[in-house]
């Protein structure tokens, strides 16, 4: 009864024992302040790294590229906005990181600009992701509210900046890979057709049998459209309909330029669908609960949880911003390897939950 027979049943099973899992994790080691600034800038620094080599891979063909901003720019998101809170807060105590504060926004210059090579919507998730970091620090530290119409206009000049400069880039070196226009195109070209193969074949527990890519073998559910990582279930020998290879055929239908709401809805159903969100509206009201709590205990002197407090901002941070891009806007965000992300920063909230006494 606990083998998954198709990939929802897979999702939910490793969701539960990653949860699990984090839960025990949290409640074994010892998180403080500093050990969480520490890890998060080794961390910080790894990813730049990795981002850095893998944006080089696309003028340098023999190194390849392997996309790690859809999996790992959560992540990324989650330790730079950890680092800015902790920083906030040794502030708090006259702590001088004027320089450690000069190392951060620099690394979040390199993955700005090597993110946004990558992919457009990671620029997205990256602008947005800082938005509501910074709002939640301000609102953490009772400062005035981030959100000034002086602010706004400059993010505003921000992205259209960086969304030109590729435009202009993508021309002057004929890579059309670094287009946003071109996304704009195939968006056009391709969402429409599968937004009405969405609506018309959708029912309460996955799709109309047949109605999918694979014609008479379609389970009409759990389909592959939706699913862990393709390498993970190939690995194990898991005998589950997955969409390999078909979008090199099939471009973007279902899993790239449709929100991801549509494709949980097609591959899982209506059902499914209003659960995941129940479960990610349950999972921001708790987070912010459990960080006001933290907030009181450190105005009244309790130092305790100065580091989990650090984390859960940059954690809070990271999960809203995949969440509203991964289900609004681009399926892909919260598909294949990106779900193993998104089920980890779900878990590392719900896991601030419980503080077992020693």
């Amino acid at each position: 009864m606990l083998i998954a027979q198709n990939n929802l049943q897979l999702i939910i099973e490793v969701a539960i024992l990653m949860q699990i899992g984090i839960l025990l994790f949290f409640n074994a080691v010892r998180i403080s302040l500093s050990r969480v600034l520490s890890f998060s800038l080794i961390l910080g620094i790894g990813l730049t790294l990795l981002f850095s080599a893998d944006a080089l891979g696309l003028f340098v063909p023999a190194l390849g590229t392997h996309e790690f901003t859809h999996t790992y720019g959560p992540i990324a998101l989650m330790v730079i906005v950890t680092c800015l809170a902790s920083l906030k807060m040794m502030q708090k105590v006259r702590i001088n990181v004027r320089s450690l504060k000069g190392f951060i926004i620099l690394l979040m210059l390199i993955i700005t600009v090597v993110g946004g090579l990558m992919h457009r919507d990671f620029l997205i998730l990256w602008l947005m992701g800082l938005l509501i970091g910074f709002f939640l620090i301000s609102k953490s530290f009772r400062q005035k509210s981030v959100f000034t119409l002086k602010r706004m206009f400059l993010i505003l000049a921000v992205i259209i900046a960086g969304f030109g400069s590729l435009e202009i880039l993508s021309r002057l070196l004929s890579m059309p890979v670094l287009s946003p226009v071109l996304r704009i195109e195939r968006i056009q070209g391709n969402a429409i057709n599968s937004l009405q193969m969405v609506i018309h074949n959708t029912t309460l527990f996955g799709h109309l049998q047949g109605s999918s890519y694979w014609g008479s073998a379609d389970l009409g559910s759990s389909s592959g459209y939706i699913a862990l990582p393709i390498s993970f279930i190939l690995t194990f020998g898991l005998p589950y309909q997955i969409f390999t290879g078909v979008l090199t055929t099939k471009k973007d239908l279902i899993d790239y330029f449709l929100p991801g709401i549509c494709g949980v809805a097609f591959d899982f159903g209506y059902l499914i669908l209003i659960l995941l969100l129940v479960w990610c509206a349950f999972v921001m009201v708790v987070g912010l609960k459990i960080l006001r709590t933290y907030r009181e205990k450190r105005e009244k002197g309790d130092k305790r949880f100065l580091g989990r407090e650090a984390l859960l901002i940059g954690t809070i941070t990271a999960f809203a911003a995949q969440a509203i891009l991964g289900l609004f806007v681009i399926t892909r965000e919260i598909n294949g390897t990106a779900m193993v992300t998104f089920m980890f920063l779900s878990s590392m909230i719900i896991a601030h939950t419980l503080i077992v006494k020693k």
